[in-house]
């Protein structure tokens, strides 16, 4: 009996260790889950997004797609920055004094502004970063183009005839900027929130050397957010918050991530999954989630168009070629069929409902009506009068185009209506990175093109000065000394003259369609899934497309 009991008292001993080790398991696996959300929790506030480009560059004197603008404009701070409904609002600059005939802006800055290192931010790291934005030896595209012709002096330090040290900018003290402009600008404030004039650290530029703004270890950042994580080569990074901010306390989120996402239906996959707050849909994806509770469709200020390089061959210098071409697609097919996103058909530069004429109030769009329009009867007429003159039957173009999705679909359909309503010509698509077609426009090593242009302040000088023929982005070879003396002079004998700016502007606009320079496309729209978890980002009317400084997680319920 003894026996007997102690077996059992032996067996229920065993019994019990092993509950006691399998409750110690499950103990530990619950504290490996609860560590594991605690870890979670650590990280703070995280939003997660997606891109279909991946970032060009970070270099403010370099930059000039949306995607690295986007990040730019998260990570570094001007004298003045974007905030809701695309007000400016104060950056680096408190305030700021304009002269009596409007050519001198002094701006006071702010004395607790410090970049991500702990030095401040000064004056004289304005006059550095704008300076090499005009230097020839930069190679900027958007240091000429942003400031030829309104900073003093920036056309002639741009082409190399005065030295950068004659720019019209310079350090008063630490923390007073003055500003000489060639004439009366009435929208420098807002042009002061573009990434091209923000800052930069003179000694932390020239101790990176070639390294400088290759990586997240070779930036330095004065804005709301720090880049991390992040290679010249990387399809995915974060922005983290940057506590030497002047005004963290603003900023609500700790990082923010993005992944390039090039497939539309993986971008759907994510965001099913809860593992991104924001993707963009493509025409065949719209159909499906547009009754979708977090479908939204935001018109934007992006136009699409077809560069034609003037100097590529003697097909697209003549004048006939690219008339044809531009007519001979249909645009409201593409809008409806192809995009189905909410965007409209461009039959000009300037987009709908951007700027009205200062003394009407008419939508500037509106007032000058449509420059060109699909006509496949003109297009063919101005097609054989092009041959004609070229003694040929039969020409073959390379098309250049982003390899994203939406573009893909999209440069498909115009191929082929070019192809279909003008006989004899063959369309080669070239499809490539984004940064790739960029180095390649900046060279002019393509025949045709599509590209965009988003403004960069609310003024149509911002599409118009594009085409001039010592513009930065022109980069077509395309010259009209009447476009060009038009353009100039909204900005020098009409620069006080609102109304007689917006006549030269009308008119401008119509000699670029006269001379068929471009073939608008459409003006685009974005038709996404955003989370409710998403708060705080504002669309921006130009400049970078997002503000990300005051997001916020909103509730996902």
């Amino acid at each position: 009996m003894k026996r007997k009991n102690w077996l059992l008292l032996l067996l229920l001993g065993l019994f019990l260790s092993v509950v006691a080790a399998c409750s110690d398991e499950n103990t530990e696996e619950a504290g490996t889950t609860d560590s594991e959300s605690s870890s979670d929790s650590d990280e703070g506030q995280v939003l997660n997004f997606t891109t279909n480009v991946a970032i060009a560059s970070m270099d403010p004197s370099i930059t000039t797609d949306e995607a690295s603008f986007n990040n730019l404009s998260a990570t570094m701070e001007g004298l003045y920055r974007l905030g809701e409904d695309g007000e400016t609002e104060p950056g680096i600059a408190k305030e700021h004094k304009v002269s009596k005939d409007g050519k001198t802006w002094t701006f006071t800055l702010r004395e607790d502004a410090k970049w991500s290192n702990g030095d401040s931010v000064t004056a004289h790291d304005f006059v550095f970063s704008w300076r090499r934005a005009v230097n020839p030896d930069t190679g900027s595209e958007y240091g000429p183009y942003m400031m030829n012709g309104v900073i003093k002096n920036a056309t002639a330090v741009s082409s190399g005839d005065l030295p950068v040290e004659d720019l019209g900018v310079s350090a008063k003290d630490d923390y007073t900027l003055v500003v000489e402009l060639e004439n009366p600008t009435p929208y420098f404030e807002s042009l002061t929130t573009f990434g091209t004039f923000f800052p930069l650290n003179q000694s932390f530029v020239e101790e990176q050397g070639e390294d400088f703004a290759l990586s997240a270890d070779s930036l330095l950042s004065n804005g709301p957010y720090k880049m991390a994580n992040w290679e010249s080569t990387s399809t995915s990074w974060d922005l983290v918050k940057n506590e030497n901010y002047w005004d963290k306390e603003a900023v609500k989120m700790d990082k923010l991530t993005f992944e390039v996402v090039k497939d539309p239906q993986t971008g759907v996959n994510l965001y099913e999954q809860g593992n991104v707050d924001r993707i963009d849909l493509t025409s065949s994806l719209v159909d499906q989630y547009q009754s979708h509770d977090d479908y939204k469709v935001t018109p934007d200020t992006f136009v699409y168009f077809i560069k034609f390089n003037q100097k590529a061959n003697d097909v697209l210098a003549n004048r006939n070629i690219r008339a044809a071409m531009s007519r001979a697609f249909n645009k409201q097919a593409l809008v409806d069929e192809i995009l189905n996103n909410g965007s409209i058909v461009a039959n000009g530069l300037v987009p709908a409902d951007f700027t009205p004429l200062p003394e009407t109030g008419e939508d500037f769009r509106a007032a000058n009506g449509d420059l060109v329009t699909y006509d496949v009867e003109k297009a063919k007429e101005l097609w054989n009068q092009g041959l004609d003159e070229l003694g040929k039957e039969e020409i073959e173009l390379e098309l250049l185009t982003d390899d994203d999705e939406t573009t893909k679909l999209m440069v498909e359909y115009i191929a082929n209506q070019l192809e279909e309503n003008l006989p004899g010509l063959t369309i080669d698509l070239k499809r490539v990175p984004k940064e790739q077609r960029l180095d390649l426009d900046t060279n002019m090593n393509y025949e045709v093109q599509v590209s965009r242009w988003g403004p960069d302040f609310l003024d149509p000088y911002t599409y118009m000065n594009l085409w001039t023929t010592e513009s930065g982005n022109n980069n077509m070879g395309y010259s009209n000394p009447e476009y060009d003396q038009l353009v100039k002079e909204t900005g020098t004998k009409y620069a006080q003259d609102n109304v007689a700016r917006y006549e030269n502007f009308l008119e401008a606009e119509k000699v670029l369609f006269e001379d068929a320079a471009i073939a608008p496309i459409y003006q685009a729209s974005r038709a996404q899934l955003v989370s409710p978890r998403v708060e705080g980002v504002y669309v921006n009317p130009f400049g970078a497309t997002y503000e990300y400084k005051y997001a916020n997680v909103g509730s996902a319920e």
